[in-house]
């Protein structure tokens, strides 16, 4: 695989960030991740790490060096992470579930595939274009999606923040999952949530990451965000993806090439330890979710302690 990557992340008006990002990449399967802590409910924050965490821990289990059943991994890690959510809740007895969105996008073998809980978004461009993006998992969309509602009130209909699904909530979370995507070199992939999208249009954002490369769109679009809300800003978060070629003869400081990273090796930004005995990965059932699950816990309790609350 070849690839250039970029995150960034603005805490916007808000007294906290609770947006999460990261990736994880082995020589032959690569995940993206972003999560949205929500706001209308206690410790957003934690809901998001947990998330980032649980994921991020089954990916390193699962990839060896890729993933087996993608969409199953994709179900079965946000299911765990949403288990985990609510036995931080149980742990210190809090009077609500903490809860977040969730996005999350796996590429391997030229081939994407991506799921989603909620509204934070993942877009998949090509040539300045927009081939697909995730569709909120909120009342507006299912109203405009019913026909009851025109798509023009998007930006104003009083539901539009209303969200239906995510991890943390009581019932279980719907898992969207979608088809598979067959990458093209200079295909970009960009996952944010909606502090960057409720702000700037989709075609703003095709424009300026076709215009110019990741790393300089990524924080043009954030700083073009975070201005046009001013005080009232979300938090604002992207996480984006150029595919290369693997015979591509242009190799910049910012591309990342994997296909001479030993078997077993795991890069990532997320925090997360690595599954203790690998081989055991392509056992992706319950008591192997468990088990990588407990390598977490101990992480996640004890920076609960220090987090806030607030």
């Amino acid at each position: 695989m070849r690839f250039s990557v970029y995150q960034e992340s603005h805490i916007g008006g808000r007294k906290n960030n609770q947006d999460r990002m990261g990736y994880s990449f082995t020589r032959d399967a690569l995940l993206l991740l972003l999560a949205d802590g929500m706001g209308g409910h206690i410790q957003g924050e934690m809901a998001a790490s947990i998330a980032m965490q649980t994921i991020g821990s089954l990916f390193q289990q699962s990839a060896s060096p890729y993933v087996k059943k993608p969409e199953r991994f994709l179900e079965d890690s946000f299911f765990a992470a949403h288990r985990e959510i609510h036995r931080y809740r149980a742990i210190n007895n809090l009077p609500e579930t903490p809860r977040t969105t969730i996005v999350a996008c796996l590429i391997q073998h030229n081939s994407a595939l991506w799921a989603h809980c909620g509204d934070s978004r993942l877009y998949w461009m090509r040539n300045g274009q927009i081939l697909a993006r995730t569709r909120d998992h909120s009342r507006i969309e299912t109203l405009i999606a019913q026909g009851k509602v025109d798509p023009s009130e998007r930006d104003t209909h009083p539901d539009r923040n209303k969200l239906f699904n995510c991890l943390g909530a009581p019932n279980l979370p719907i898992v969207e999952i979608s088809r598979r995507a067959s990458m093209q070199a200079g295909d970009v992939m960009l996952l944010c949530s909606d502090g960057l999208w409720s702000v700037l249009p989709d075609h703003v954002l095709a424009h300026r990451l076709h215009s110019s490369t990741i790393v300089r769109a990524v924080p043009e679009l954030i700083s073009t965000a975070t201005g046009i809300a001013g005080k009232s800003s979300d938090n604002v978060t992207a996480l984006a993806l150029m595919w290369e070629s693997s015979d591509s003869v242009l190799n910049s400081a910012n591309t990342i090439t994997t296909h001479t990273l030993p078997v077993g090796s795991v890069t990532t930004t997320i925090q997360a330890p690595l599954h203790a005995d690998p081989e055991k990965a392509d056992a992706f059932n319950d008591n192997e979710i468990e088990r990588a699950i407990d390598e977490i816990r101990g992480a996640i309790e004890k920076s609960s302690r220090i987090t806030s609350k607030s």
